[in-house]
């Protein structure tokens, strides 16, 4: 866009700007900009000059909008320096995304990286650490280089790292022997690095869900993971610790300040045990006791530009109003001490260090009012125009206007099939047009020129007679992070041992279900093995050897509460009947399930013809840039609709990953073809909320579109169903009303239903009935296991939504002591920038009470509305349909909003007794904010002082772990899919599942579809090897006792030799060279595997005898091998009720190859013999 800023520099007023900013004669201030003009006025002044620019914003809204602006503008992607989120309570814990996204945008300043700078006012206001110190706490580790990892890890620390034993988040980091992993916060994958001595032998990002390398790198840059550092002080922790106390001895001598006396004595106590301090925030003024802020990282000869003076200095001064109130209620607490109160500068002090700059004020309107006295006044002439969005029409009849009056017009298309069409449409309108996909020049009068860009809006310059067309800013290419390349790893089978800790409930295939009691090490025979303790019902307890680990499964039953669950009883038949109960039914629901596909597959549906110009520009008429996973289940659902049988498919993904977007293509594709569609859902809300999206999607094209609810009224129904039925409606969205008798569709071919667990038997039968011969796609937002996909592999076409779209902000969550006084702060900030509020109380008979005291606390003028299960469908729907109406400001309810609509406005949410609910449900119930440009923030509290029991303990710290790192994500999506599994497959198999587990109920299930479609069930009879070899897992290897139980699960299932080398990759990325013990353990893997194969059931060894069991009987083969010369004086075989080999080994033989070769003269025999079978009897 290089030209257009070089046309601008021309226009008079921006000349004289331009001679202000290099002459002195600034602050200068321009009234009759609006927000799109501000940017290219800004880049203009400041490409001329040649210096960096730096743009002050009163939102961060507005931050957004200017920045992809700008990228437009100047093609570099400018750095932003948003607001700090202060974690002052000492008890809670604060999730640290916003603090990091400064750390990145404060190291590119202080490095002088950034030409170009977005701030929210606030953004420079707040104190921070001097540059010089950010700059030297960067660490850059590269391949090659030297390292002590002593003084490494001292630095780590120092630098606000958290160490543990792996990494899943944001500023943790791990050493394991040479190896060091390390997450930064500049990093969109952590690095690892492995060290030969001390220098660095190689490095690699790797990915934090499978621990395995990606990609290789050269070099990583590590930045702070916090922005106050205790370490970096005057003589680090022990020197803050004595600045700490002499205050405290300073301040003891006054009155009133016994609170804030025993703070500073217990922290600095806690310092000198080297203990970490809570909400170090506090004593940034004592940490950092030179003033540096935002503005002091500012390139020294950059212009500042004030986009919309009044509403910057807004801004400024709530800020200082803030701060000031916060500052107050937290001395008052004793938590803070009134010396390092100062912790962002003054309006004052702010003006004062930015009049440094040639400052340019920005306005839309002339006002006397100027946060900077300026030099000089001048208006500019020129409009925005509003962008045309996917609306060519509209483009065009402007376009026409000014041809005619001679200006010159330049058409930004956000792509370059849109540019495209655009050139041919106007062909067909008979407007020249040239078309310059490379933004080489600009148009000339009268003429018209296509490039490629997207501004926020367009605008109209009269002095240069130039207008710019935009279709609008498509969130897309701003947003656009590094796509990361999502494998599908076979981890997804495994995640169900990861973490197993003891005290969980297991499931062993042959004795049910125990309580895992620890791993165990004896010596056996001369050699340390490694034993699972599982306890069982009445104080017996089983020991197996973690070679045989793959029996043992985790239990996962359907809900949260796992106490309840019986143990069962060793040797007991309550077990083997259990597994029986739970057979049959998995083989009912194959059986029904395979018959319902049967049918589907010899109905003849209808064939969709394939995508029209049409569809397509309805696709690029979408704002924002779709998901990979949008675009991969959009091609799967038009492949079924083009395929001549009915559709039916599940699209599963979380509210707000664009599920509906995917549905309206569907409809589109449907509609084309001269077909309707219907959308059926479970509420009245969602209704108009799908009602209203679609009318937006479908505004530039002829679609007819109706809705049938409880609020259309008798006289429109009976019109919308005539107009269905005599094909006027080409999409009719409705609750349960479009399953009515009389509802009848002059031509149906795609239903969308949406959260279909929600609607009761009689609907679905109705549903059945109207959907015989039509396409169906399903929506649903809770996930469903993958796995459980794969085992109906074929029966119901699954599609899912993982990612989530590109721009939704982190949630700025909290976990704390439930307290009044902060909840009040947390509701007035967000009534006071106008949102609304969901309040958490998960107990129907205390609703109204908790209600009340809400509104005795905030006054009568605050509108709280309460919503919760037991209320009738009308009266929840007319609750929520006021928050979406902004008719009320605070919603008090119980977890009913988990499976909730979208209110954008809605952008606090605190939760009471967050340690009752699971990390799943609180993940699932925090994603229903945060849906605007808005920060978002959710209190997770607790209740005060109470004692936790044990399991709510654990879970509190669950998520405090999952707060502050992201930790312990993918616990929470496996209870929330396995909650969706029991969702899909309907109560009563439910039932089943729970008294199996999932993992074992999956593999039954995947028996009886295999079984029932005639296909041949893989018999593998099950080896136990016992050898006395010496095969573990050494702690100085993997040191992490959770690491060990998952690696010893993982070798345990290994079958092929292709699986046993990939694992064994994986350790030398994870933990380095393997020792003996370890590949031992692999051999015994790959050995039961084998003979499991042959037929074996059992291998031990007593002394020097080495024994076979066989499960399958083969005598010839067994007379062939006892033939074989070596085995001769060696080999007995003793018949009987199970057949068993028994080897003599010689002195000094190994075990495991005598074993093996063994193994394998069986199979081969076994093979020759059963050859020999097939050739006798058919002669």
């Amino acid at each position: 866009m290089e030209p257009f800023l070089r046309q601008l520099q021309t226009i008079p007023e921006v000349a004289e700007l331009i001679r202000r900013v290099e002459d002195g004669g600034c602050p200068a201030a321009v009234s009759g900009l609006q927000p799109v003009q501000r940017a290219c006025v800004g880049a203009a002044v400041a490409a001329a000059c040649g210096r960096p620019a730096v743009f002050l914003c009163g939102d961060e809204r507005e931050v957004q909008v200017l920045s992809a602006d700008l990228e437009t503008l100047t093609g570099h992607r400018p750095v932003t320096l948003l607001g700090r989120e202060w974690q002052f309570r000492p008890g809670a814990v604060g999730s640290r995304d916003w603090e990091r996204s400064r750390l990145a945008a404060l190291y590119a300043l202080a490095q002088g990286e950034a030409p170009l700078v977005v701030a929210t006012a606030d953004g420079l206001m707040a104190r921070t650490m001097p540059p010089e110190l950010l700059r030297s706490l960067a660490l850059t580790l590269e391949v090659g280089g030297q390292a002590d990892l002593g003084q490494l890890t001292d630095r780590l620390l120092s630098a606000g790292y958290t160490r543990c034993e792996q990494v899943e988040g944001v500023g943790q980091f791990a050493l394991r022997g040479g190896i060091l992993d390390v997450f930064s916060p500049l990093m969109d994958q952590p690095v690892r690095c492995e060290f030969f001595d001390d220098e660095i032998d190689s490095m690699g990002a790797f990915d934090p869900g499978t621990q395995r390398r990606t990609r290789n790198v050269s070099s990583a840059r590590i930045l702070p993971a916090a922005e106050v550092l205790p370490h970096c002080a005057e003589g680090g922790l022990p020197g803050l610790a004595d600045q700490l106390s002499a205050l405290a001895e300073k301040l003891a001598k006054k009155q009133k300040t016994e609170a804030i006396v025993q703070t500073l004595r217990e922290d600095a106590e806690r310092l000198r045990s080297g203990a970490a301090l809570g909400a170090a925030d506090r004593y940034l003024a004592a940490i950092y006791p030179e003033v540096t802020v935002g503005v002091h990282y500012l390139p020294t000869d950059a212009v500042v530009f004030f986009s919309e003076s009044g509403r910057v200095d807004e801004r400024v001064k709530n800020t200082v109003l803030q701060q000031k109130q916060d500052v107050e209620a937290l001395l008052s607490a004793g938590v803070l001490a009134g010396d390092y109160a100062h912790l962002t500068l003054t309006a004052e002090e702010l003006y004062a260090a930015l009049e440094e700059f040639p400052v340019i004020l920005e306005d839309s309107l002339p006002t006397s009012r100027h946060p900077l006295r300026p030099r000089g006044l001048l208006t500019m002439n020129a409009k925005q125009l509003s962008s045309y969005g996917g609306s060519l029409e509209t483009a065009v009849t402007d376009l026409e206007h000014y041809r005619r009056s001679g200006s010159a017009v330049l058409v930004l298309c956000g792509g370059e099939t849109r540019a495209k069409n655009l050139h041919r449409l106007l062909e067909e309108k008979g407007i020249p047009a040239a078309l310059d996909l490379s933004g080489a020049a600009m148009p000339a009068a009268g003429e018209v020129r296509l490039s490629l860009g997207a501004l926020s809006a367009g605008s109209e310059w009269p002095s240069l007679k130039l207008a710019v067309l935009t279709e609008g800013q498509l969130t897309a290419p701003a947003m656009r992070k590094r796509q990361r390349a999502r494998k599908d790893s076979n981890r997804q089978k495994l995640q169900s041992y990861t973490d197993l800790s003891p005290g969980d409930l297991v499931v062993h295939e042959h004795h049910g279900v125990g309580r895992f009691a620890g791993i165990q090490r004896m010596p056996v025979d001369g050699v340390e093995k490694d034993y699972i303790k599982i306890d069982y019902a009445g104080g017996d307890c089983l020991y197996v050897p973690v070679t045989q680990l793959d029996l043992v499964s985790k239990y996962i039953g359907g809900g949260e509460d796992t106490e309840r669950t019986k143990l069962n009883k060793l040797g007991g038949a309550e077990w083997t009947r259990q597994k029986a109960k739970a057979k049959k039914a998995a083989k009912d629901l194959a059986k029904g399930l395979i018959a319902l596909y049967a049918e589907r597959q010899k109905r003849p549906g209808f064939a969709f013809s394939p995508d029209s110009p049409w569809q397509r520009e309805f696709e690029e008429s979408f704002a924002y840039a779709e998901t990979d996973d949008q675009l991969k289940c959009i091609a799967e659902i038009k492949a079924d609709m083009e395929n001549p049988r009915p559709m039916d498919r599940l699209l599963c993904g979380d509210v707000g990953y664009g599920k509906t977007e995917v549905a309206l293509r569907a409809v589109m594709k449907c509609i084309l073809d001269g077909k309707q569609a219907a959308i059926l859902v479970p509420t009245t809300v969602l209704a108009q909320q799908h009602y209203a999206t679609a009318v937006s999607r479908f505004r530039d094209f002829p679609v007819k579109i109706e809705v049938l609810s409880r609020f259309t009224p008798a006289r429109e129904q009976k019109r919308i169903l005539e107009a269905a039925k005599s094909g006027g409606v080409d999409l009719l969205i409705g609750t349960h009303k479009l399953l009515q008798k009389n509802m009848a569709f002059h031509d149906l071919g795609l239903l969308v239903i949406d959260e279909e667990q929600r609607f009761g038997v009689t609907h679905k039968e109705r549903l059945k009935e109207m959907s015989r011969q039509v396409d169906v796609l399903t929506l649903s937002a809770t996930p469903i296991p993958r796995t459980l996909n794969m085992a109906l592999s074929g029966l119901r076409d699954m599609s899912t939504l993982e990612e989530p779209p590109a721009d939704r902000q982190p949630v700025q969550t909290y976990v704390l002591e439930h307290d009044w006084a902060i909840i009040e702060d947390a509701v007035r900030r967000e009534l006071g920038r106008g949102g609304q509020v969901y309040y958490l109380h998960n107990r129907v008979e205390s609703i109204d009470a908790t209600a009340s005291r809400l509104q005795k606390m905030l006054g009568p003028e605050v509108r709280i509305v309460t919503g919760h299960g037991k209320m009738t469908e009308q009266e929840l729907s007319s609750v929520m349909q006021a928050m979406v109406d902004g008719e009320a400001d605070i919603l008090v309810c119980t977890t009913i909003i988990e499976t909730g609509i979208d209110i954008p406005n809605v952008n606090t949410l605190i939760i009471e007794d967050a340690d009752k609910m699971g990390l799943a449900q609180l993940h699932q119930i925090r994603g229903r904010i945060g849906r605007s440009a808005r920060r978002a923030y959710a209190y997770l509290t607790y209740r005060r002082g109470k004692v936790l029991q044990e399991t709510a303990a654990k879970r509190l710290s669950a998520i405090r772990e999952y707060v502050e790192f992201g930790s312990g994500f993918k616990i929470a999506m496996r209870d929330l899919e396995i909650r969706g599994a029991g969702n899909l497959l309907g109560p009563e198999q439910s039932g089943y599942l729970m008294s199996v587990g999932y993992d074992l109920y999956l593999k039954l299930l995947e028996e009886a579809v295999l079984e029932e479609r005639g296909e041949e069930k893989r018999i593998e009879t099950e080896c136990a090897a016992d050898l006395t070899v010496n095969a573990h897992i050494p702690d100085r290897y993997v040191p992490s006792a959770e690491q060990r139980m998952d690696l010893y699960r993982r070798i345990a299932a290994i079958r092929t030799d292709e699986d046993a080398s990939d694992l064994l990759d994986e350790m030398l990325d994870r933990y380095g060279e393997a020792p003996k013990s370890v590949l031992a353990l692999l051999d015994v893997a790959l050995l039961r595997s084998a003979a499991a194969k042959a037929g074996v059931s059992d291998i031990s060894q007593k002394g020097s005898v080495l024994k076979l069991t066989l499960g399958a009987f083969h005598p010839q083969a067994l007379v062939a091998v006892c033939g074989h010369a070596k085995y001769r004086q060696r080999l007995t075989l003793a018949a009987g009720e199970t057949p068993a080999l028994s080897l003599k080994l010689k002195p000094g033989e190994d075990v495991l190859e005598a074993a093996r070769d063994l193994v394998e003269d069986l199979k081969l025999a076994a093979e020759e013999s059963a050859a020999a079978a097939s050739a006798g009897s058919t002669p």
